[in-house]
C-alpha cells in the first residue's frame, strides 16, 4: 500500500504535517441504529464488527472498504437531526467506488430507493456518479472515480496510487505486459495541459 501522505509530502521531515497514515472512520448520528444498522449491511454491504463494552451510550461499529463506520443514537433526534430533503450532490456526503454503475443503479431500483445521477466530463475522462439518501437523510455517493488521477496542486509530488490502478485496468483491458513497478508509474504522473474539474478544485494531470 502506498503512503499517500508520504507521497504528497515528498518524503520531508519535520514538515509540520500530522503522522498520518489512512482515514480510520466516520461517525455517523442517526435517529434510529437498528434503522441504519440495517441500511448500511442490506444496501451498502458493510459489516457489524465487536464496538467498546465500556461505552454508555447506543451505537453500532461496522466495516468494509478499508474504513469503519460508527453509528451513534441521537439523544434528541427531532432536535439534532433535519428532515430528510432533495437529494443535492453538493451535500455533505462520503463516496464509495464500484466495479458497476449499472449494478448499482439496478440495485436501487430493486430496493426502491431514490437516487439522482450526474456525470464528470472533461478531456475525455468521464466519471459517473449516484447519490442517494441513508435512512437519516446522509448522503452516499456511488462512483467509478478510478477513472482520474489524482494530482495534488502545488509543489508536492503527485498521488502514486490512482496512476497504478489506471495502469492495472489498462492492462487488464489490452493484455499488456505487467505494470510497472509503483516508482515507475509515479513518474508518468505529471503536469499537462490537460485540466479534470472535479467540483469546485481543478487539477493538471497526465497519466500514461
Amino acid at each position: 500500500m502506498v503512503n499517500t501522505t508520504a507521497a504528497m509530502n515528498g518524503g520531508r521531515a519535520g514538515s509540520g504535517l500530522l503522522p498520518l497514515t489512512s482515514l480510520n472512520h466516520i461517525s455517523i448520528v442517526c435517529r434510529s441504529v437498528e434503522a441504519s444498522l440495517r441500511f448500511y449491511t442490506d444496501v451498502l454491504g458493510f459489516v457489524p464488527i465487536r464496538r467498546p463494552g465500556s461505552f454508555d451510550f447506543d451505537g453500532a461499529w461496522l466495516f468494509n472498504y478499508g474504513i469503519g463506520i460508527h453509528l451513534l443514537q441521537s439523544e434528541d433526534p427531532a432536535d439534532r437531526l433535519p428532515e430528510k430533503r432533495e437529494i443535492n450532490p453538493k451535500d455533505n456526503h462520503i463516496s464509495f467506488q464500484c466495479e458497476s454503475m449499472v449494478a448499482v443503479e439496478r440495485g436501487l431500483k430493486e430496493m426502491g430507493i431514490p437516487y439522482v445521477q450526474r456525470c464528470v466530463e472533461e478531456g475525455g475522462i468521464n466519471v459517473d456518479q449516484i447519490f442517494f439518501h441513508d435512512p437519516d437523510g446522509f448522503m452516499i455517493e456511488i462512483c467509478n472515480c478510478d477513472n482520474l488521477p489524482v494530482i495534488p496542486l502545488g509543489e508536492r509530488a503527485p498521488v502514486m496510487g490512482a496512476c497504478k490502478r489506471a495502469a492495472a485496468v489498462k492492462q487488464q483491458q489490452t493484455g499488456a505486459p505487467p505494470a510497472p513497478t509503483v516508482t515507475a508509474v509515479a513518474a508518468q504522473c505529471v503536469p499537462s495541459a490537460q485540466a479534470i474539474r472535479v467540483g469546485e478544485e481543478t487539477a493538471h494531470i497526465s497519466c500514461a
